[in-house]
């Protein structure tokens, strides 16, 4: 079973940085993609980020491209979204989702199997 816990969501500054944490239990990860998604009040959630556990090969919606970074730490199980020059465009709650497989384009939540319980970020004008 699949575990994964988010963390360092809040509340910023237009320009402002935040970094989310996703803490990764229950199996070896070698062969998932992990996702960031969002999504904001009467919205859809959304694809943000995705990286591959294998060989950290990564992937991002043009929205957050060159303002958001995906990485993750293998010793700690752990994936990080490191978020700057943040917009209030940018307010939702956040989730970390796994799926097996290679693929880094997939972009559908439907297809990521485990998700979490999400993270609030507000970004203030």
């Amino acid at each position: 079973q699949v575990q994964l816990v988010e963390s360092g969501g809040g509340l910023v500054q237009a320009g402002g940085s935040l970094r989310l944490s996703c803490a990764a239990s229950g199996r070896t990860f070698s062969t998932y993609v992990m996702g960031w998604f969002r999504q904001a009040p009467g919205k859809e959630r959304e694809f943000v980020s995705a990286i591959r556990w294998s060989d950290g090969i990564t992937y991002y919606a043009d929205s957050v491209k060159g303002r958001f970074t995906i990485s993750r730490d293998n010793a700690k199980n752990t994936v990080y979204l490191q978020m700057n020059s943040l917009k209030p465009e940018d307010t939702a709650v956040y989730y970390c989702a796994a799926r097996r497989g290679i693929s880094v384009l997939v972009t559908q939540p439907s297809l990521f199997d485990s998700w979490g319980q999400g993270t609030q970020v507000t970004v203030s004008s």
